[in-house]
């Protein structure tokens, strides 16, 4: 399978320019093989996993294509911009491990590329996936990220998580999309998930000054449920939507619980204990240059 799955797409247009693969990934053994085949198509795949204790490493280095590296994780920002230092092509194809490129869009970008293009980044649809089933509302229907990128074009902000892709120029919007199966296997590992996002998302607030109150405790988690269920329309995801919408309200709830914990521990001199942060200038190196020159229009993660 592996042999004749490597050459699969780089025969379609051979005068396009070359395409270096970006994922990152932690302990996706489940997920990584479908992802790494997403992207055969390019011409390498630089894989950077976060010290995986499953078998991501070992399925992952078993494709001729993919350079693998080991680097601890400071969030995905970081991480991902410390993988595009170390891309050898022009054009970069960045996902993460749960995402698959279709052969849609794989034909798609091949094309766009071999005409030329004046543009340096492009937008794509998400389609979201819970469980085997689509989620077509719930606040994910107009999910759009940038992941096609010139190198150079293109950095992450210096954020623990939610981070922020600074573009160059117009970013416009494929017309095929990235599926995203978000949930491929069981609520309890995402709720874990949302927890340690509700725990970043605090820790990022604390570093920034921000802080909250009891009532922002009990308030955000119910707005935020209300948002995606009501004004979103959640209802009509069906009874995934309603245990989605929850789940995302019970990550708001970790934010600000712990942030106001931590708080009320400081005003007894006790400090929290943050995750680290990646202090290396040199990963945001590239962010700092396009925002002196002018540049640094924002995308979504």
């Amino acid at each position: 399978m592996e042999l004749d799955s490597e050459t699969r797409g780089t025969e379609e247009s051979p005068h396009r320019p070359k395409v270096s693969g970006v994922i990152t990934s932690f302990n996706e053994e489940h997920n990584i093989a479908d992802c790494i085949e997403s992207l055969l198509w390019c011409d390498e795949i630089i894989l950077v996993d976060s010290f995986s204790t499953d078998r991501t490493p070992e399925i992952a280095q078993q494709y001729e294509k993919v350079r693998f590296f080991q680097r601890n994780y400071f969030g995905a920002g970081a991480q991902k911009n410390w993988a595009m230092q170390h891309v050898q092509h022009d054009w970069i194809f960045l996902l993460d491990s749960d995402e698959r490129c279709t052969p849609d869009l794989h034909r798609e970008v091949v094309n766009l590329l071999a005409a030329g293009t004046e543009h340096t980044a492009f937008m794509m649809n998400r389609n979201v996936y819970i469980l085997g089933k689509r989620i077509r509302f719930s606040g994910w229907q107009h999910d759009r990220v940038a992941r096609l990128f010139r190198k150079g074009a293109a950095y992450y902000e210096n954020r623990r998580v939610h981070s922020v892709l600074h573009t160059s120029g117009e970013t416009p919007i494929l017309d095929n999309a990235i599926e995203h199966y978000m949930v491929d296997r069981s609520f309890d590992e995402y709720a874990f998930r949302l927890a340690k996002y509700g725990y970043w998302n605090a820790a990022q607030c604390w570093r920034d000054g921000d802080r909250t109150s009891a009532l922002e405790v009990l308030l955000r988690p119910a707005w935020r449920f209300f948002r995606t269920y009501i004004l979103q329309f959640g209802i009509l995801d069906g009874s995934i939507g309603i245990i989605f919408c929850l789940l995302q309200s019970y990550s708001t709830y970790m934010k600000f619980a712990i942030l106001w914990g931590w708080q009320k521990n400081d005003e007894r001199g006790i400090s929290p204990m943050l995750p680290e942060f990646d202090e290396d200038e040199s990963t945001w190196e590239g962010l700092r240059e396009m925002e002196g020159d002018g540049s640094g229009d924002t995308s979504q993660e």
